[in-house]
């Protein structure tokens, strides 16, 4: 049987366990406790799990007036664990003028005798953030900084003109196509040890999925009850690349919390996963498929390859295979895999800024001089660049200060940190989705259709793999009267999987406009 199966009861097992090593002051007590009237709702409405998720929301919305007391007295009332600290920016260095969206950065504490703490940040909706969901939004790696999220992918700024003037702080500007537009989002920096995230001890820094994921539900808990005007939200659980391992699995060990009564109960609505890594057997088995459709191999290499492999490229279990994989390898070793057509460039600093000349042709081809008057100008002709900008950013001391990032606690920012002391003990997550499936859950998978490190095709397969019903099978979506990309729902609209068209890994940095509207419409209860 694939890697992909877990079984159910091994699912329940991981989460117990997983639970029981939580600090029990915050699981098994309340963290804040509830009046008789809401602890007799809650309690009914736990009984009810078995119904439908659309019961689940209408029992918010009856329990809403009584919930907009219980909201007032809470901020009210002596705590009995330490809130989140957080902190307003107003204005950041590299934007012209005060910031025209609200931003909150600040740590929450989420294992006190190992003394770490996660950083994030945090942004209001700025169409109606009393009522519009709340998205806890995660990057991959693992140990890439949620910032790239923010300045990369779905947030409100992002760096102008893809140019760095030499001398001063890269400059920043308005994103309109920020997710931000329909929901709260919450940046975290996680795991330990990604971004500004950071622990005060050795054992604090060691960290793993399951680490993770118990870290990141105490942080919610804790963020919440310094935002109690956020209890309510449509909670939502993103991220993509990576975070496919710990977007699934957070949002079942919430179910499972709810489910055992945990307090406050939290009001998750669904998920969303781009790009997702899921399943090492699934995600990689559809590589060489990807490939071929791309006219990257010849048919006769794949066709030699799917003969030999028996469609099994993860694990080669003879010599044919092996060297049929080794001939594709070699013929697609110079192709960027995050995007095909986009040119393949390392990660490299400016010969402008280090005083250095470039040794070769792909540092050249990343950065060049714009003709422009100014010759102190750069110009970018490789995406990676781009992240140079934000390294050079997130480094300077005056932004440090504006984020309110603890002094001496982050050397050397990068973004993304893969010398993290991390152990990978979660998988596959295939099981989990079927699990938040079968529980009501909404689901938004999303594949950019020319990234084939993680393909469309791996995702498909571990999709059909779930075995769902089909409501609405394959057909174009559209943004501004163009094909988007690709869409098919399944279990009556639970899980809505669409491709991108044109987009790479991550699919919102390419794709900036046609994301949002992907994400606007199905956070709604739209289709695509």
């Amino acid at each position: 049987m694939s890697g992909a199966c877990f079984a159910s009861s091994s699912a329940k097992i991981l989460f117990a366990l997983l639970f029981q090593s939580i600090n029990p002051g915050l699981i098994s007590g309340s963290l804040i406790s509830y009046g008789a009237e809401m602890e007799k709702e809650a309690s009914a409405m736990v009984a009810r799990r078995s119904t439908s998720r659309h019961d689940w929301r209408r029992w918010w919305w009856r329990l809403l007036p009584l919930a907009c007391c219980f909201v007032c007295w809470v901020a009210s009332t002596a705590v009995t664990v330490a809130a989140a600290a957080g902190v307003a920016v107003t204005s950041l260095p590299g934007f012209d003028g005060p910031l025209p969206f609200s931003l909150e950065t600040g740590y929450v504490e989420v294992n006190e005798s190992t003394s770490v703490r996660l950083f994030y940040y945090f942004v209001k909706s700025e169409k109606d953030p009393d009522v519009d969901p709340l998205l806890l939004w995660l990057s991959g790696g693992p140990g890439c900084s949620s910032i790239s999220g923010l300045t990369h992918e779905i947030g409100p700024f992002q760096f102008a003109a893809k140019r760095y003037y030499s001398g001063g702080l890269p400059e920043i500007i308005y994103r309109p196509e920020t997710w931000t537009k329909v929901s709260n989002i919450i940046f975290v920096d996680s795991p330990i040890g990604a971004g500004f995230s950071y622990a005060a001890t050795m054992e604090g820094s060691k960290s793993s999925d399951t680490k993770t994921v118990k870290q990141l539900y105490i942080f919610l808990r804790k963020w919440l009850h310094d935002h109690p005007q956020f209890l309510l939200s449509p909670l939502y659980i993103g991220g993509d690349s990576y975070s496919g391992i710990i977007v699934p699995t957070l949002a079942l060990a919430i179910d499972e919390s709810n489910d055992s009564g945990d307090k406050p109960i939290l009001n998750l609505m669904g998920y969303v996963a781009g790009n997702p890594v899921t399943d090492s057997q699934f995600d990689e088995d559809g590589k060489i498929p990807c490939l071929h459709g791309m006219g990257l191999i010849s048919n006769e290499l794949y066709e030699h390859a799917k003969e030999t492999c028996r469609g099994k490229y993860s694990a080669p279990g003879n010599a044919r295979c092996e060297q049929s994989i080794q001939a594709i390898r070699n013929c697609t070793k110079d192709i960027n895999m995050l995007h095909v057509l986009e040119p393949l460039c390392e990660e490299v600093w400016s010969p402008r800024i280090h005083n250095t000349s470039a040794t070769d042709g792909m540092s050249r081809l990343m950065l060049e001089s714009a003709r422009a008057a100014d010759d102190d100008i750069i110009e970018f002709k490789c995406r990676k660049a781009s992240y140079v900008v934000l390294k050079i950013w997130a480094n300077d001391k005056t932004v440090r200060e504006s984020l309110g990032v603890h002094k001496g606690t982050v050397g050397k920012w990068t973004r993304c940190n893969y010398d993290i002391d991390y152990i990978k003990d979660v998988y596959s997550t295939v099981e989990y989705h079927l699990t938040l499936m079968r529980e009501g859950y909404r689901s938004l998978i999303y594949s950019g259709d020319h990234d084939c490190g993680i393909p469309f095709t791996s995702t498909q397969a571990w999709i059909r793999f779930l075995n769902l019903s089909v409501v609405d099978d394959w057909r174009p979506w559209y943004v501004a009267g163009q094909v988007a990309g690709f869409t098919r729902s399944h279990a009556n609209n639970n899980l809505i999987y669409a491709t991108v068209k044109g987009a790479g890994h991550t699919a919102p940095e390419y794709k900036p406009k046609e994301c949002l509207e992907m994400f606007a419409r199905w956070i709604s209860g739209n289709t695509l």
